[in-house]
């Protein structure tokens, strides 16, 4: 056999072998996909003690401080604060706020009090998120009971205790996210306060999952204060007592959040607060305000803020 014979026969050895391999090959993975079981995708295993206890640590700054509309102080404030959670129901908080300037202090009458904290509240309560429905999404309810110390500048100031209930509906077919607030102070004044919001988030930048909260997200929101004759009578000028209760502040207000890291959170808000429906309200928040000095002699108020939260 010549070379030529030779290599045309390895060639066409190595064809039909290539042939024969080839359908050997199908047979057995064909047979093969039929019993393969499919590719179990590994799901994201909560952790347990998430679910049993959990933490959270903020830090705000206003540039005033605000109370039901009116000014409880004209320079800005730091407030700190963290709370501990368990068993994703029961809570316990803790709050100050410290003042920034000497300005709130002096104007208020107790004097210089730039740098120090003014009020402490303890908080204790229960909160929960349930899943309603598709339709009606997520109902969040906390209810709490808070004391509120009050550093000692004159013996006429005394500590305070509220009980506070909270609503909040989200994630369902309606645009419109609403949350109702009710404050009951048992101390001071005995006075009731509700406030109804209405608010929507939109997510600017989404999160990675589907179930993720947005990296970036604003909501636009417009609450609605209500008070019974008690709440407006603790805010009346010393000089005239306003025994009226009815529609308080109208509040508007924008908030920026942005998740930048896991468990921790930039916020930023403006807002607007004035007594549009009720010329008496109005004009107990005016002459209320109007006790901190110049240019303070209205009953709106612009504001804002910024946030700092880590969760753990």
């Amino acid at each position: 056999m010549n070379t030529k014979t030779l290599t045309a026969a390895v060639i066409a050895a190595g064809c039909a072998f290539g042939v024969v391999a080839a359908d050997q090959k199908a047979v057995p993975t064909t047979a093969k996909a039929k019993d393969a079981k499919p590719v179990e995708v590994e799901e994201k295993v909560d952790d347990p003690l998430d679910k049993f206890v959990s933490a959270e640590f903020h830090i705000g700054f206003d540039s005033r401080y605000m109370t039901y509309g009116m000014i409880d102080g004209k320079d800005p404030i730091v407030v700190p604060g963290a709370q501990i959670k368990f068993f994703d129901w029961v809570y316990f908080g803790v709050e100050s706020i410290f003042d920034v300037t000497k300005g709130n202090g002096k104007r208020g009458g107790y004097g210089n009090r730039a740098g120090r904290w003014t009020t402490l509240d303890a908080s204790v309560g229960i909160a929960h998120e349930f899943e309603l429905s598709e339709k009606f999404g997520k109902l969040s309810v906390d209810f709490n009971y808070m004391y509120e110390y009050i550093e000692r500048y004159h013996s006429d100031m005394g500590d305070t205790q509220y009980l506070n209930l909270e609503f909040g509906l989200s994630d369902g077919i309606f645009w419109v996210e609403p949350t109702l607030a009710i404050e009951r102070d048992l101390m001071a004044d005995d006075g009731t306060y509700v406030n109804l919001e209405l608010g929507h988030s939109f997510a600017l930048i989404d999160g990675k999952g589907e179930d993720d909260d947005p990296v970036l997200e604003f909501r636009p929101s417009i609450g609605q204060g209500f008070g019974n004759t008690q709440r407006v009578r603790g805010y009346s000028p010393e000089e005239r007592t306003y025994d009226h209760g009815g529609i308080m502040d109208t509040c508007i207000k924008g908030e920026f959040t942005w998740r930048f890291v896991d468990h921790v959170s930039l916020s930023a808000y403006v807002a607007y607060s004035d007594y549009w429906f009720d010329s008496t309200m109005r004009h107990c928040a005016r002459e209320h305000n109007a006790e901190w000095g110049k240019g303070c002699d209205h009953s709106w108020n612009f504001y804002g803020g910024l946030g700092l939260s880590v969760e753990f």
